[in-house]
């Protein structure tokens, strides 16, 4: 059977990686130059800045093993120092795990409201209610909701909830009491210690992915699909300029494009335009001298436009060169907003001027500025999200298409998560008849 993988991500690859070569042919087609998708670095005069914060952790320390593993020799461990700008202050994060580094009347504000509820007597409806139902009044308004609105450009209170449990873990309640006295507790246990590639930063994980499919098959690159079509009992997909036939067909891209190279009918493309996403501007920044000793801040603060900075050099110290660090600036957008207009110095000067005003760098340590910008970051689960993704997966899963993966499935899933699914698809197709 020969077997066509639409996508060169980290999903893509690691289908391709997993495949039974003897069983089945494959080929693998990327629309960029290069693979990889989200999980990406880019590496220029001897900085390397990956697009987010991609660490090695997961739940599951079996398939945690088979990520590191990918890395071979090529590895180091770290521990989270991530912190929240709050008030001019950096609170550990979790917010709630902290609360005694806020401000008295906030941490009373927190303890109280958390302890005294009103909102837990009610059913939450959408994401705004479950966070007051979760937290209280108090962590929810001085941290959650402004952060949330500003990491998915989005109101919660046009969020659904069917993806919110195990995704956004409630606290103990006896570490939230703990915290509002000094006694220090951990939040997110799975993330507090993780793995990351020693150099190369986390394109090291595709690489090893790509050379393990390139021995199984092909993969095809610089391919921009333009329509897709089955022809008796094959698949034909076209670039516009060549076509490429199989008998089976894996989607890792995409499932709104899916379904527009299809020419599905206009209610499924409807249900597909109406699916909501957000896009991403990465802003590296690389700098002269040491950085901050953190991991990444998270800023939920209206007055700039990230939501997050990463700290490359805590991640490896060989992501600068020697002397000098490196920052990864983040801002979720889409088309329309503020950001989508601006130009990438405007977005530059935005960043580094605002970290300089908190203190966070010294904006005549510049040395290296580069603004990135991706159309595809985050799946945002809005209240229509489910009616719109059963009515499209219902359609290609008529028609015999696999779907896999973050933009795939068109679900929020980790890189570990996404490494998982890859590869139980591949078993699911090695059971199949060649």
């Amino acid at each position: 059977m020969k077997i066509g993988i639409l996508g060169g991500g980290l999903t893509g690859l690691t289908i391709g990686a997993h495949l039974d070569n003897e069983k089945h042919n494959f080929e693998i087609l990327e629309k960029n130059r290069e693979c990889g998708g989200l999980c990406r670095s880019f590496k220029e005069e001897g900085f390397v800045f990956d697009i987010g914060g991609h660490i090695f952790y997961s739940r599951d320390q079996e398939l945690l093993n088979q990520l590191i593993s990918l890395l071979g020799d090529n590895k180091t461990e770290g521990t989270r120092k991530n912190k929240i700008f709050f008030k001019d202050r950096f609170v550990k994060y979790p917010f709630e795990n902290a609360l005694n580094e806020l401000p008295k009347k906030d941490t009373i504000n927190c303890v109280y409201n958390y302890i005294f509820n009103p909102y837990s007597k009610k059913k939450p409806e959408n994401f705004r209610e479950w966070i007051y139902h979760t937290f209280g009044k108090g962590i929810a308004e001085k941290y959650l909701i402004p952060y949330n609105k500003k990491i998915w450009n989005f109101d919660p209170e046009k969020m659904s909830l069917h993806w919110v449990e195990g995704r956004v873990p409630k606290p103990p309640t006896i570490d939230v009491l703990k915290s509002a006295i000094g006694i220090s507790t951990e939040g997110y246990k799975e993330q507090l210690n993780f793995k990351y590639p020693k150099t190369g930063g986390i394109s090291t994980i595709i690489s090893s992915l790509e050379e393990k499919a390139k021995k199984k098959g092909s993969i095809i690159k610089d391919f921009d699909i333009s329509y897709i079509r089955k022809e008796s009992s094959f698949w034909i997909v076209s670039n516009g300029k060549e076509e490429r036939r199989y008998d089976k067909l894996i989607s890792t891209i995409p499932i709104n494009e899916l379904a527009t190279y299809l020419k599905a009918p206009e209610d499924i493309i409807n249900h597909a335009h109406n699916l909501r996403y957000n896009s991403l501007v990465l802003v590296m920044i690389g700098l002269k001298g040491p950085s901050k000793d953190y991991t990444a801040i998270y800023f939920p603060e209206e007055d700039v436009l990230y939501n997050r900075v990463c700290f490359m050099n805590s991640f490896s110290k060989f992501n600068s060169p020697e002397g000098k660090s490196c920052i990864v600036s983040e801002i979720t957008f889409n088309k329309g907003d503020k950001t989508s207009d601006m130009s990438d110095k405007d977005i530059i000067d935005h960043v580094t001027s605002t970290l300089d005003e908190k203190k966070i760098i010294k904006k005549e340590d510049v040395i290296y500025s580069k603004v990135l910008r991706f159309r595809y970051a985050y799946v945002v689960y809005d209240l229509d999200y489910k009616d719109n993704i059963e009515k499209i997966r219902t359609y290609i899963k008529e028609k015999d298409i696999e779907l896999c993966g973050r933009f795939g499935e068109f679900e929020y899933l980790n890189m570990d998560a996404c490494f998982d699914r890859a590869q139980k698809m591949a078993i699911k197709m090695n059971s199949l008849n060649s």
